[in-house]
């Protein structure tokens, strides 16, 4: 997993209009030969909680597109990795 710094943005497209966003984090899972990326646009939920987003994508393939995580194995590890951060930081 890299360090939290100097990850920079990312630019993605949300409801028609193109919104910057900081990456939180990134990390790879071998098995599954996949990228992870974990964003905010700053954007505060129902919770009052800032919104963060996991996405995949797959560099051995060739594409930098950003995909939803459908598959509930998949699912299930971010949920670990993301409470591996919680419980680091």
């Amino acid at each position: 997993m890299e360090e939290l710094e100097d990850l920079g943005t990312i630019t993605i497209e949300k409801d028609g209009k193109e919104v910057e966003c900081e990456v939180l984090f990134t990390f790879e899972n071998e098995e599954l030969q996949k990228q992870y990326i974990g964003y905010t646009d700053h954007s505060i939920g129902k919770d009052g909680r800032k919104n963060i987003y996991v996405s995949c994508y797959n560099k051995i393939i060739g594409t930098d597109k950003l995909e939803d995580i459908t598959n509930q194995e998949e699912l299930n590890m971010v949920k670990d990795v993301l409470n591996q951060i919680a419980e680091s930081e």
